[in-house]
């Protein structure tokens, strides 16, 4: 075990140690007289009889590792291990982790102080795994002491675990603590008096990988805003790396991708996220994923055991997986064997020979499975019954067996009976029959060569039926995989699909769902109901099942009905002829069934608005050619090649570029094996046609190549009339291109590159998930800022860096929020400028932050003003345009621009009355104060979102697009013209006051402070004398109100910071006395006038401000100020 570092003189310790290994930094050291032979001579058994008289405490363990530096005497026990096995594994570790760091360093003091440090954080790393398994919170609570203590995060900050490791800043290392919470990355080190300190939040890291180098044999490299940053010396390196990929993706899923997320209850709740609910959070996902079960099915129990496979009569090692409604089995032994048995095809559970701790499950198949050496067998059986007995409800209690004949019948008499109903409205009428075998019977007593080869393969298929089950829980073998390289038979495609997709338990536990869907959506009308129209004879129109009513009908209902059953996909092209090719060797019903494994399980995200799921696989598909054909990648210029031509066969699973009859083939193995299968097929494909890749100048001669290598590619045992058969269709010019088969080319795929294991992909796809989603980030960001930048006079730079503030703060409110408005309103669906948005309370902070006049003594007032200004559409929430267009005002207007600016946060519908209902607080406002404010003049907030989401976003409302309102928005938008001074309104008396109470706060605490406050009594008494000559010449008869009054009013403003109270109950009479006469109001130009005389003002609002360091300032300041929020 590792020793806090004590201080050894070896001189005195020589004649008992012997020194066993030694480098230059380290020496491993056995007990004299331990494990020789005769022990060790006199010297040895001195020592062995000083060990043995020892008491217990006393005792020396006899082997220890020491730490000595270069030309000094002092040396330090670092570790020490009762067994050479022990001692050897530290030693190892610090050769492979420790040692050539070491070399970093220039002092010898140095190295010893991190040596020192590294071991310090490793006892307290193995102590923190010792009471979390006694379950003791002591430890815990001290190190979220230390977390809260070093950072100074809101309190709802979440710590899930901490690790000890070093952080490489620059050539040397700090050795410290690495603290992983729900939404931050955090280190701290703090070594002779040098303190380092970095905050991370999870949503700005772009890449996060495991790398290692000459110096870092292994660290973990995370990327963030362009910056470097390595983690190295972890004790548990790949447990650390999971966890931090895990939040990662959460945090980013959570902030930039909500569609997905919203169907993970699971982490919904940003504060009730742990480490072990992580931990057991990916291994559901791994279960369900790999067997193919519905997404709901979580990882109860994992039992190692041994499976006897009766076939090839011997027991296959691995590991029995329980969930609600699953028992699941797969081999650790390269055997490939798997098993999957729905509870509800149990019939009994039996305790096997107690010797061998054996389960016996027998299933409705008439199929007994043994598993033997399961530990706690006896109260596992138990369990099964029990959960056998709950599952066994009467929708369960229909078989959903396959097989060739029950499986069939009971879905014909079921649409059979709806066919009767469905006969008033022809639309709605299920089809019960696979459109192949209507349009292609096979003719059973002509058989031509190739109608003999099928049933041939059909052969194949029932002997391994015979021998491993049909149907749900067959065994899955290596077997099974090579004949579905093979192709899988006409007659077995659609049945096989759904057992192999999973699909076949969703149909199992929704009986009736698909129907009542139908019911439901046909008739209405969305933006996806259109679409799926404008798509219908589009979808294979060569093929003569898509030339009749028959076809387009079921395929407008499986459509229709997936759209509205999951709106958040609702209709995306490629799922038409994804969803065509599924409708010809499928029922309409199990074609619906294997659209939702598809779009919902076998390829997440892939047809949502921005496709991410597809570009996710993209990126991966380009990481397997670097590492599999690196003469192409050398080749190309642009990896974004690769990208753009593989959209398609991702997308449509090789339909869209292969003929009809080899694209079924590949739709086999993807079945099987999962998008792996079309990874492996593109790497055969680039690798065939490596040699004329690599001769091409350009990028379209390189899409020629592979266009032309497509349309060579046949099915020479394709049953299909030559009618159907795309591929027979070609023209003689391409005659002499070689052929290539289609199973031919699977099976290479997987000779090749079938060492690519699901594990790694999924790996993979984590990975360059951050990226892609940072990547379409980036994306929006410079549209946003190529249309802002042509409103304001920001720098690119500055602007850049306001809108990751702004950014920021939008998201500093969904960090901690479980139901935030924030969040909500986010969707990367909406134009660019609208997908991100701030509510008043966000608008405020970052005006505190930002703004030049933020020193105002009532700038919450003026926040508020001027979020009311920006709403325009009375939504409750502006754009970055929005934003950026007031600071520029701000910092970059001309003194006529500042003033407007003030002038309309005085009058409606800017100005509010504010008071706060707190005295104590003065002129600034709780958060509700503020939004309530910010909501007056607004019919409701409910009605105000929707409307302002239909101004701002036409394509919200009744799912359709409006293009009228797009037209108008964009009409709008063209002419819109520079706002006349003329058409600006009056402002009246008590908003003139307060105009002038802002005044004197802006000039509070500027070097012309007195000027400027004796130039506004000036201009105040100027404009009230020509407002009163104005109304006597317009009504000579009406009575006089003394200016004086209010002239006093607005010059004892500055005398209300020393006589706050009074001056309050001055203000309150002399308004009042004022309300009784007439009204009187001012015109921007007059005050804009007066004002100009009076070169103080001018002065003031035409000095310039610093944007770049009020910038940084906010960067360092905006997460205390959530805080203190």
């Amino acid at each position: 075990m590792w020793l806090k570092p004590e201080e050894v003189l070896l001189k005195n310790a020589l004649k008992l140690w012997v020194q066993e290994r030694s480098n230059q930094y380290f020496v491993l050291q056995r007990r004299r007289g331990y494990g020789e032979e005769g022990g060790g001579g006199l010297a040895g058994l001195l020592v062995g009889t000083l060990d043995a008289v020892l008491d217990s405490t006393s005792k020396v363990a006899p082997f220890r590792i020491l730490h000595q530096t270069p030309d000094s005497q002092v040396y330090w026990s670092i570790a020490c291990g009762s067994s050479r096995e022990e001692i050897t594994e530290h030693w190892e570790w610090l050769e492979h982790n420790v040692m050539k760091t070491l070399s970093v360093f220039d002092s010898n003091e140095d190295i010893t102080s991190f040596v020192q440090g590294k071991i310090r954080g490793l006892i307290a790393e193995e102590g923190k795994y010792s009471f979390v398994r006694e379950d003791d919170p002591e430890k815990f609570r001290e190190g979220l002491m230390k977390f809260e203590k070093c950072f100074g995060l809101p309190e709802q900050e979440k710590l899930i675990t901490y690790y000890s490791c070093s952080y490489w800043k620059g050539r040397v290392p700090c050795q410290g603590w690495l603290y992983l919470s729900t939404n931050f990355l955090s280190f701290y080190s703090f070594l002779l008096g040098a303190e380092v300190k970095l905050i991370i939040s999870w949503d700005e890291i772009s890449k996060l990988e495991k790398t290692s180098n000459v110096i870092l044999t292994e660290s973990i490299h995370v990327c963030s805003h362009g910056e470097d940053h390595y983690f190295s010396m972890f004790l548990h390196i790949s447990e650390t790396f999971l966890l931090m990929e895990q939040l990662a993706n959460y945090a980013v899923r959570r902030l930039f991708d909500k569609e997905t997320f919203e169907n993970d209850p699971v982490l919904h709740d940003p504060l009730q996220i742990t480490k072990r609910g992580l931990e057991s959070y990916a291994h559901s996902k791994h279960f369900s994923a790999f067997f193919r079960l519905p997404k709901e099915e979580s990882l109860k129990e994992v039992h190692e055991c041994f499976l006897w496979v009766p076939f090839s009569h011997y027991n296959t090692h691995g590991k029995m997986c329980i969930s609600e409604n699953y028992i699941c089995f797969a081999s650790q032994d390269g055997s490939l064997c798997s098993v999957i048995i729905p509870l509800r095809e149990v019939t009994g559970v039996d305790k096997g020979d107690p010797a061998n701790r054996g389960v016996s499950i027998s299933t409705k198949g008439k199929t007994a499975f043994r598993f033997t050496e399961v530990r706690d067998f006896e109260l596992l059986v138990a369990k099964l019954r029990m959960k056998c007995n709950a599952t066994a409800s009467p929708q369960h209690i229909i078989s959903t067996e396959v097989a060739a004949g029950s499986a069939t019948d009971s879905p014909k008499d079921f649409g059979a009976g709806q066919s009767k109903m469905g006969q008033r409205d022809n639309s709605k009428t299920v089809s019960t029959e696979a459109l192949m075998t209507v349009y292609h019977p096979q003719d059973a007593e002509n058989l031509d060569s190739k109608m003999l080869k099928e049933k041939m393969k059909e052969q194949s298929w029932n002997i391994l039926f015979a021998e491993r089950g049909h149907g749900v829980s067959m065994f899955r073998t290596k077997k099974t995989r090579d004949l579905v390289v093979r192709g899988i038979p006409e007659a077995l495609r659609g049945e096989l699909w759904l057992l192999f997709s999973g699909a076949v338990n969703d149909m199992a536990s929704n009986p009736g769902y698909y129907t009542e869907l139908v019911e439901k959506s046909l008739g209405t009308c969305t933006l996806a109901t259109d679409e799926i129209e404008r798509d219908l004879r589009r979808s294979l129109p060569e093929h003569p099942a898509f030339q009749s009513d028959t076809g387009i009908s079921a395929l407008r209902r499986v459509l229709t009905a997936y759209a509205f059953r999951n709106p958040q996909i609702g209709y995306c092209q490629a799922m038409n002829i994804l969803t065509s090719v599924l409708l010809l060797y499928a029922k309409e019903e199990e074609a619906f069934w294997l659209l939702v494994a598809v779009c919902e399980r076998m390829l997440p995200d892939y047809f949502n608005r921005r496709i991410i799921g597809a570009l996710v696989d993209q990126a991966v598909f380009e990481e397997l050619i670097r590492v599999h054909l690196p003469q192409l990648t050398d080749h190309m210029t642009d990896m974004t090649f690769f990208s753009s031509v593989s959209l398609s066969w991702f997308l449509t699973l090789f339909i869209s570029v292969l003929p009809i009859e080899c694209a079924v083939n590949v739709v086999d193995c993807f079945f099987y094996d999962g998008i792996k299968a079309i990874l492996q097929l593109g790497l055969a494909v680039l690798e065939y046609n490596m040699e004329k890749l690599l001769t091409c100048k350009d990028d379209a001669e390189a899409v020629t190549v592979l266009n032309r290598f497509f349309d060579s590619v046949t099915n020479k045992d394709s049953p299909l009339p030559p009618a159907v058969q795309q591929g027979s269709n070609l023209s003689d010019t391409k005659s002499d291109h070689p052929k290539v088969d289609i199973t031919d080319l699977i099976r290479e795929s997987n000779e090749r590159y079938g060492d690519i294991r699901y594990e790694d992909v999924e790996s993979l796809r984590c990975r360059n998930r951050l990226y892609v989603i940072q990547t379409l980030e980036a994306t929006t960001k410079q549209n946003v800022l190529r249309v802002v930048s042509q409103e304001v006079k920001f720098s690119p730079s500055d602007l850049e860096e306001l809108y990751e503030l702004f950014k920021k703060e939008h998201f500093l409110s969904c960090y901690w929020s479980v139901n935030s408005p924030v969040l909500q309103h986010h969707d990367a669906s909406l134009p660019y400028l609208e997908q991100y948005r701030v509510d008043c309370q966000q608008f405020r902070v970052l005006c505190h932050l930002l703004s030049p006049w933020s020193h105002c003594a009532n700038r919450d007032s003026l926040a508020l003003w001027t979020f009311r200004l920006m709403d325009e559409t009375s939504n409750c929430l502006i754009n970055f345009k929005q934003f950026a267009c007031v600071l520029d005002t701000m910092y970059n207007g001309s003194f006529t621009d500042k003033l407007k600016f003030l002038f309309k946060l005085h009058i409606p519908p800017a100005f509010t009355e504010v008071e706060s209902l707190s005295p104590s607080k003065g002129d600034d406002l709780s958060k509700e104060e503020l939004m309530h404010f910010s909501q007056l003049n607004v019919s409701s907030v409910g009605d105000s979102l929707e409307s302002g989401s239909l101004k701002s976003s036409p394509e919200k409302g009744k799912g359709k697009v409006d293009i009228q309102a797009y037209l108008k928005q964009w009409q709008d938008e063209l002419l819109k013209k520079e706002e006349n001074v003329k058409d600006l309104p009056r402002m009246n008396q008590s908003q003139f006051i307060q105009f002038s109470k802002t005044l004197y706060n802006l000039f509070h605490g500027d070097p012309e402070e007195e000027l400027l406050y004796r130039a506004i009594a000036v201009v105040t008494s100027l404009l009230l004398k020509m407002e009163e000559v104005g109304r006597r010449l317009q009504s000579p008869m009406s009575p006089v109100t003394s200016p004086v009054a209010v002239t006093e009013v607005a010059a004892e403003v500055p005398r209300e910071r020393q006589e706050e109270s009074s001056s309050e109950q001055t203000e309150g009479s002399r308004a009042q006395s004022l309300e009784g006469n007439h009204e009187w109001s001012f015109a921007f130009e007059q005050i804009l006038a007066s004002l100009l005389n009076e070169p103080a003002f001018v002065r003031f609002f035409e000095k310039p401000h610093d944007i770049k360091a009020k910038i940084e300032s906010a960067k360092n300041l905006q997460l205390k100020a959530r805080t203190r929020v």
